[in-house]
């Protein structure tokens, strides 16, 4: 059944060509799988899939987290790469230098080369 069976995913991108570059160059992620409908990506042993559409990027809200041991360090890592983290305000959502902090995580927001929205998310112990 489902839970047992990987899952991806899937992101709209109006530009295949530009997002390509972006998740393989920005991100660093290793490209899998490429046909004239969509390229595949593998990242910690998940998938993220791109394909075009004119609807790319119009979503406001996370199409999909990676959760990293040091988040101070990626997001150095990815702000080296000319990634800007998003600020927020909103209720119950405020960042500080892009960073929101909760007694158990610590998260960073930005968006791909498309206008998709992404996060970088430490899982605190304790």
């Amino acid at each position: 059944m489902l839970a047992d069976s990987p899952i991806a995913a899937i992101i709209p991108v109006n530009d295949m060509a530009r997002a390509k570059r972006y998740y393989t160059e920005t991100l660093g992620l290793t490209l899998v799988k490429e046909s004239p409908q969509d390229v595949m990506f593998e990242t910690g042993g998940s998938m993220i899939g791109l394909y075009e559409t004119p609807y790319g990027g119009q979503a406001q809200h996370t199409l999909a987290s990676w959760k990293v041991a040091d988040l101070d360090a990626e997001m150095k890592e990815l702000r080296s790469k000319g990634v800007a983290f998003e600020d927020y305000d909103l209720p119950g959502l405020k960042t500080v230098d892009g960073v929101v902090e909760s007694d158990d995580m610590r998260g960073a927001w930005f968006k791909d080369s498309e206008g998709n929205i992404l996060c970088v998310l430490e899982e605190r112990q304790g």
